[in-house]
C-alpha cells in the first residue's frame, strides 16, 4: 500500500488585514532581540515601518537588515548568516518577496548550525542541518513564491540556482495579508502570479501528487487564473488581491507536498545566467514545457483547463490538453509576459549552456511525469526561443 507524507506547515493568519496579528505572535516567543530581514524597497516606501510599528511601540529591541537583492547570490546568503550569528537574536521576521523570506529562513536556521551556507547546498553540499534554529515569522508582500510555507531556500550560483532543503527551514508562523500586496507594480504582480500558477500546475502533474496536494493545486489554479488579470490591471482591486493571496498560499502548500518539476528545473539556469526574475523564468517556459510533456498528462491537463474556467464537456482529454495550452498562452499574454526567451534577451548561443545546467536539476526533473533526456531539454529550450509550441 502506498502512503503519503503530509508536511507540517506554519501557523497561518491569512486575509485582508491579517498583519494585525503580528504583535500577538511575537509575544508568544518573548524575544530578547529580533532580526527583521526585509526588502530594501519596502523599507524605503514605509511598508516595513508600518508592519513593525506595533513591535516598536511595545518596546521590543530589533535590527532591520535590508542588504539583500532579488534572486540572492550565495554570497548574499552567507553575508546575512554571518550578521545573524553575531547578533544574538532570538526571533527572525522576514518581510518581502520570496528572496527576503528565503534569506530570513537561512538567518534563523544558521544561528544554530555551523559551517558555511555552501556546505548545505543540494547540488554540491555535503552537510545536513542538525538544529532547528530560532523561531521565524514570515510575511509575504507578493502573491507568488509560497516561500512562507515551504522548507527550501533558493540561492543563485554562477550559471544556475540551487537550494537548501530541510524541515528546519519551515517557519513557525506565516502572516499572509493581501493588503500588503497593493503597492506591488503590475510587472511584478504578473511575474509573481505566474510563479504561483506554475507551483500549482507542477504540483498537480507531479509524480508525487496525492489527493491532498491535488485539491490544493486545483483550487489555487482556479483562484489565480480567475484573478491574475484583474490584479495586474488594477492593483487596488481588493477581491483580486485577496484571491491571489489565497491562491499563492494554496499553491505553496501544494508544491511543498508534491514538489515542482521541469518548468522550475529549466527556469533555474535562466535566473542564474541571465538574472531573469524567477517568476518570469517560470512564466516564459510554462507553455513550452507543458506542450512538450502533455502526452504524459492529458487527463490532468484537462482538469487544469476546467479549473481555469474552460468547458470540457463533449471533448476528450487530448483535445482538452491542447485547449489548456492555449488558455495558458492567452493568460500569460494578457498579463504582459514576453512569449519567448528572445523576449528576455536570451541569445541562441546560450541554449547549449542552459541545457547543460538544466540537466543537473535532477531533484526537480525527477518529479516530471515525462522522463526528460538532455535532448528533450534542449528541444524545449529551442522551442521557447523560437516560439514554436510542440502541439
Amino acid at each position: 500500500m502506498n502512503y503519503t507524507r503530509i508536511a507540517v506547515t506554519p501557523v497561518t493568519h491569512i486575509g485582508w488585514g491579517a498583519v494585525q496579528h503580528l504583535l500577538t505572535e511575537v509575544q508568544q516567543f518573548a524575544p530578547q532581540k529580533i532580526l527583521i530581514v526585509a526588502d530594501p524597497i519596502l523599507k524605503q516606501i514605509g511598508v516595513v515601518d508600518n508592519v513593525i510599528k506595533p513591535i516598536a511601540d511595545a518596546g521590543y529591541l530589533y535590527d532591520i537588515y535590508t542588504d539583500i537583492i532579488p534572486e540572492p547570490l550565495l554570497a548574499t546568503g552567507q553575508q546575512l548568516v554571518d550578521f545573524a550569528r553575531a547578533g544574538n537574536y532570538s526571533l527572525v521576521i522576514g518581510i518581502g518577496g520570496g528572496s527576503a523570506l528565503d534569506l530570513a529562513k537561512l538567518a534563523a536556521v544558521f544561528t544554530a548550525n555551523d559551517g558555511d551556507v555552501k556546505d548545505y547546498l543540494n547540488l554540491s553540499g555535503s552537510k545536513k542541518l542538525q538544529q532547528k534554529g530560532i523561531p521565524t515569522i514570515l510575511i509575504p508582500t507578493t502573491s507568488g513564491t509560497g516561500a512562507e510555507v515551504t522548507n527550501i531556500s533558493v540561492l543563485a550560483l554562477e550559471h544556475t540556482k540551487d537550494v537548501i532543503s530541510h524541515d528546519y527551514l519551515i517557519a513557525d508562523v506565516a502572516i499572509v495579508d493581501a493588503q500588503l500586496t497593493v503597492s506591488v507594480p503590475p510587472k511584478i504582480t504578473a511575474a509573481t502570479g505566474a510563479d504561483a500558477l506554475t507551483h500549482a500546475i507542477e504540483a498537480y502533474i507531479s509524480v508525487n501528487a496525492n489527493a491532498y496536494s491535488d485539491g490544493l493545486a486545483l483550487q489555487a489554479i482556479k483562484l489565480i487564473s480567475g484573478s491574475l488579470r484583474a490584479a495586474v490591471a488594477n492593483g487596488n482591486d481588493q477581491q483580486a488581491r485577496t484571491d491571489m493571496a489565497y491562491g499563492s498560499y494554496l499553491a505553496g502548500l501544494a508544491f511543498f507536498n508534491a514538489g515542482v518539476g521541469a518548468i522550475h528545473a529549466l527556469a533555474y539556469p535562466l535566473g542564474g545566467q541571465f538574472h531573469i526574475a524567477h517568476g518570469d523564468s517560470n512564466a516564459v517556459l510554462i507553455p513550452y514545457v507543458m506542450s512538450y510533456i502533455r502526452s504524459c498528462c492529458f487527463a490532468k491537463m484537462g482538469d487544469i483547463y476546467a479549473a481555469m474556467g474552460g468547458d470540457v464537456s463533449g471533448i476528450g482529454p487530448e483535445e482538452a490538453s491542447v485547449k489548456c495550452i492555449f488558455a495558458l498562452v492567452n493568460l500569460l499574454r494578457d498579463i504582459g509576459i514576453p512569449p519567448t526567451l528572445a523576449g528576455f534577451n536570451v541569445p541562441a548561443s546560450a541554449l547549449e549552456q542552459l541545457t547543460a545546467d538544466g540537466v543537473k536539476q535532477k531533484r526537480l526533473l525527477a518529479r516530471c511525469p515525462m522522463a526528460l533526456t538532455e535532448t528533450d531539454i534542449s528541444n524545449i529550450y529551442k522551442t521557447a526561443f523560437s516560439g514554436e509550441l510542440a502541439i
